[in-house]
């Protein structure tokens, strides 16, 4: 697969199931080609603790789309390639929760890779945080925004490509049924 949709979610609480940001990094053919980044109104509240570390709260979202009026935007993009995150447990899960909270069908599952898996093979001994291997990799980071977080992780794996890594051993798959 040549084509990968690096994303990342951030949430406006401890509940994990609503998004009140998203940023996407498309690679294909070994370059970022595409990003695209939205704020989220998840329609719930947000926790002290999400608004200090995305910045992101109300009344930055009070005009943002809600997930399924995204979706209709960014559906065409998320099933054009493999679906990449660093700690993709997480992002898929807000995604799949997501989805099931709206009633949005979408394929019965997908396939993705994880970073932070993709990574332990690769380079064993070190941190696996985002920001230590952006430090690692001297890659700029605004950490725990979407747009900068997804981009960084872009970047790592197009690294971690250069350094002869492999994705065959960190795809998983969420099923969405």
């Amino acid at each position: 697969m040549s084509r990968f949709v690096v994303f990342d979610v951030e949430t406006p609480n401890r509940s994990n199931n609503r998004m009140s940001a998203i940023g996407i990094s498309v690679i294909e053919d070994d370059h970022i080609v595409e990003e695209f980044f939205s704020l989220v109104n998840p329609e719930t509240h947000f926790d002290y603790f999400n608004v200090k570390l995305t910045g992101i709260d109300e009344n930055k979202v009070a005009n943002a789309p809600t997930f399924p009026e995204l979706w209709e935007q960014i559906e065409p993009i998320m099933s054009s390639g493999m679906l990449v995150a660093h700690n993709a447990s997480f992002d898929m899960n807000v995604l799949k929760k997501c989805l099931k909270d709206y009633n949005i069908e979408w394929k019965p599952y997908a396939r993705y890779v994880c970073t932070v898996l993709m990574g332990r093979q690769l380079l064993p001994g070190i941190s696996h945080k985002l920001n230590d291997l952006c430090d690692y990799y001297g890659i700029e980071l605004n950490h725990h925004q979407a747009d900068s977080d997804s981009h960084a992780c872009a970047e790592i794996l197009l690294r971690y490509f250069q350094d002869g890594g492999y994705i065959k051993g960190a795809i998983r798959t969420c099923s969405f049924k």
